[in-house]
Formats: structure tokens, C-alpha cells, sequence
């Protein structure tokens, strides 16, 4: 406590004609929840650089235990606001799981997600893997390479198990997305049975981030998917290789999101609006200068009371490049992106490609309308608060006009198909005719029925 109050106390002294504007904020004590995980970022910068100061909030940022948690946090009222799982605040509102109407005014960022195999699995797969010029592995790498060592696995008696965060996470579909890819069934779900196994090749089942590292070497999965540092922790422990990043799955795919209550944006308006301007501060300090912050960043990520794994782990994707194994660093400069390409403007196209992915594994388990989708996403994604914010902080001359998208209608051009893994191009707008281009998954008026996909 005396530590946050010599902060104000400095932050007020330089800050007092800003302060002298603020919003008339309804409610300006917020508790923010977080999972250990380096995209949290910018909550722990508009804390530490003292921008959630500046908006007059006293932030209180509190680590969760697992996503489950921390979204019925936000739901009871426990937590004001979260570092989300960009599916949550979606599934919420539609009511997969808990039913609660959940929106979301902010993305936290593009990419930051791997996915790491055993040094066993790695190994099998080394014989199915192209080779560059200097003998290592040439990236992307497919699924197909893993695809005859599920095979082993299964004539052996054995299932092949992978680890994923959360039903509804990134990481879950990303995973899916890339075993899907490579000719391998991740499983579908059905309203009977959520374990999202119903005629899998590959058994995807939940693990928090933090764990993945220990239930991998436990021999407990054979591979798993998940956010940063979780990847590269395996890489120093020496127990597993990271086979792709979601960069190289699908280039600045949408990651988190800041989660509230629609009931909370309703209830403090102004509030809302300080937290999204100190949020956006945030993400803009974040990529400034070519990511000339990230030391910083690495070292505050690194405390305990945040992420709390060594610093050396945290700067190997938050500073540009990615080590696939040891010695086998390669530069990937948008790992980890905050602010640039407008990654922090909550698109409704991003929506709707998690909506579709919810809609291919069977979590949405009828055929829905492509005004549906569109429906959805602007329950959930309000760009109009993003942009109420961005308008503030430009005409205090905190950011500039060219930062924001002030013309869009929500919707992201299609993204090409040279930028995904499959090679199969995404638009947000026209999500049946998407879903009816991926081989694997529900399509039409295809629903599954016990063990079956029936239509």
C-alpha cells in the first residue's frame, strides 16, 4: 500500500492538468482479474506506468487460478473486469456454460500462443519434416507430420493426448485449427457430451497454463497449446519442442480481450471509458518505438505478484524472436503485438471466426444464420466505447488520429489465404460459406448425435 501510494502521489504531481479533465467516474475502486500469461501486459503496464492513475481508478490486479474462475469472478461481481479468453464473453453470452451477457470494449492483442510437443513426439515426427538448407526444420510445420505418430500411438493401444486451456480458448480452437489442417480429428462436442472427443483422432483435454510445462514432462499429454511463456518454459526445461506458433498458423490472428459485465458498462459508463483509455495507453507503450518498452516489460512481467517465471523465458517471444529448440531461435517480430495493426480495436469479424469455430466443433450445436453471428458479436464487441475512448485520448494529444480505424464497420478486409496454415482465406462476413470450406467439421444443417454427425 505505501508503495501504490507514493505512486499516486508522484503520478498526481505530473499529471494534474489531465487529472483536472477527468471523467465524472462512477466507480473508481476496480479489482481486474489476470492469468499468469504474458498477454496480460497491459494490465500490469496501466498499473505500473501509472495510467489507470491518471484516469483517477485505484486498480487492484489479482492472479486467478484458472479461466473457469475467473470468469464467474466477473460474472458475481467479485472481479470488475478481466483479462479474458476472447471466447469467454462470447460463449457466456450465448449461453455455453454459464449464461451470463458478458461485452467487451478492448482486445488485448494479436498472436503470443505455441503449440510445444514432447521431446518424444518431436522426435517421431523429425522423419516427416522438410529440412532447409542448414539441416533444421523448415516452418510452418504441419500436422501431417504428427498425423503417422498418432497412428503409432493408436496401434499401441494408446491415446494420443493434447493439452489445452479452456473450452472456449484461442488455444483449444488454434490447436484444432492446425491438427484439422493436417488431416487429424480433434473431436466434436455435442449438447450430451462436452468433452469434445465424440470421434477424435487426437484427445484434447483442459489444462491451466501454468501446469502445461509439469504435465507434459509427467508424461500425462504428449503436447499441448497455450500462451506465452508456457512454450518456450518447455523449450528451457529441456522436456519439449514448440512445433508452430499461431503467427505461422494464422498471421495476427485475435487473442485475449478485456471482459466486463454489460451490466457494469451500463451501470458506470465514464468508468468503463477510463479503464479503456488507460488500457489503450497500455497496448500503445507496449509496441512504441519497434518495441523499444519490451525489456521493461519483461522485467515487470516477470515479478511474481504478475507472470513470475525468469526473465530470460519471458524475453525470448516478448522481444521479437521465438526458440523452437535450443539454439534454433528465429526471428518472429509480431509474436506479440499490443497496439499496431489495430489489435487492440475489438472487430466484430473476430467474433464471428470464433463463433465459427464454436459452431464447427459442435459447442453451437445447430445451424445457425449468417445474421446470427453478426447479431452476436455486437452483443459482445463494442468498438463504439474503444472509439469514445480514442477520441479522448486524441484530443488530450495522448495518442494521434492515424492510431485508429475511425471508419470501419467492425469488419476486418478477408484475411488472404497466404496467411493461414490450410491456405483457406477468412471472411468475417459470410461465415457459412467459410464453415463450408474447411474439410474437417460441422457444416449446413450437420448436428451431432451421440457418436454420431448426422445431416
Amino acid at each position: 500500500m505505501k508503495k501504490f501510494l507514493l505512486g499516486l502521489a508522484a503520478t498526481t504531481a505530473l499529471t494534474s492538468p489531465a487529472l483536472a479533465e477527468m471523467l465524472a467516474l462512477e466507480k473508481d475502486e476496480l479489482t481486474f482479474g489476470f492469468i499468469k500469461l504474458t498477454d496480460m501486459a497491459p494490465l500490469a503496464v496501466a498499473y505500473e506506468q501509472g495510467y489507470f492513475l491518471d484516469e483517477g481508478l485505484f486498480v487492484t490486479l489479482e492472479a486467478q487460478a484458472n479461466w473457469k474462475v475467473l470468469l464467474d469472478g466477473v460474472i458475481d461481481g467479485k472481479l470488475d473486469g478481466a483479462h479474458m479468453l476472447a471466447g469467454q464473453p462470447l460463449a457466456a453470452t450465448i449461453g455455453f456454460g454459464t449464461k451470463a451477457h458478458i461485452i467487451t470494449p478492448f482486445s488485448m492483442d494479436l498472436n503470443g500462443n505455441g503449440i510445444t510437443v514432447s521431446n518424444e513426439v518431436w522426435e517421431k515426427m523429425l522423419p516427416h519434416i522438410p529440412k532447409m538448407d542448414d539441416g533444421r526444420p523448415q516452418h510452418p510445420i504441419s500436422a501431417s507430420a504428427l498425423a503417422p505418430v498418432v497412428e503409432e500411438f493408436e496401434a499401441e493401444g494408446k491415446p494420443f493426448n493434447m493439452g489445452m486451456v479452456f473450452p472456449v480458448s484461442t488455444h483449444n480452437y488454434e490447436l484444432r485449427y492446425w491438427l484439422a489442417a493436417g488431416g487429424l480429428h480433434p473431436g466434436y462436442y455435442s449438447p450430451e457430451n462436452v468433452t469434445g472427443q465424440i470421434g477424435a483422432d487426437v484427445f484434447l483435454s483442459v489444462t491451466p497454463p501454468p501446469q502445461m510445462p509439469a504435465t507434459l514432462e509427467a508424461g500425462t499429454i504428449y503436447g499441448y497449446s497455450v500462451g506465452e511463456p508456457w512454450n518456450q518454459q518447455a523449450v528451457f526445461k529441456g522436456i519439449g519442442v514448440p512445433v508452430i506458433t499461431d503467427y505461422q498458423l494464422w498471421k495476427n490472428n485475435p487473442e485475449k480481450v478485456f471482459g466486463i459485465t454489460a451490466e457494469f458498462a451500463e451501470q458506470y459508463p465514464n468508468t468503463t471509458l477510463a479503464v479503456t483509455k488507460a488500457l489503450i495507453r497500455a497496448a500503445m507503450w507496449l509496441d512504441e518505438n519497434d518495441n523499444a518498452n519490451r525489456p521493461q516489460a519483461v522485467e515487470i512481467l516477470s515479478r511474481p505478484e504478475y507472470v513470475g517465471a525468469d526473465q530470460e523465458v519471458i524475453a525470448n517471444s516478448m522481444t521479437g524472436f521465438f526458440e523452437f529448440e535450443k539454439g534454433d531461435k528465429r526471428d518472429i517480430p509480431d509474436f506479440n503485438v499490443f497496439f499496431r495493426y489495430n489489435a487492440t480495436y475489438p472487430f466484430y469479424s473476430d467474433a464471428v471466426w470464433y463463433l465459427t469455430q464454436m459452431r464447427r466443433w459442435g459447442q453451437i450445436a445447430e445451424p445457425k444464420s449468417d445474421a446470427w453471428f453478426d447479431e452476436v458479436a455486437r452483443k459482445v464487441y463494442k468498438p463504439d466505447i474503444y472509439l469514445q475512448a480514442a477520441r479522448l485520448l486524441v484530443d488530450e494529444g495522448l495518442s494521434n488520429e492515424a492510431d485508429f480505424p475511425w471508419d470501419s464497420d467492425g469488419y476486418k478486409a478477408a484475411t488472404p489465404a497466404a496467411d493461414v496454415i490450410d491456405g483457406i482465406p477468412y471472411d468475417g462476413k459470410a461465415p457459412n460459406a467459410y464453415l463450408e470450406s474447411l474439410p474437417i467439421g460441422l457444416k449446413d444443417d450437420q448436428t451431432v448425435v451421440g457418436p454420431e454427425v448426422k445431416g
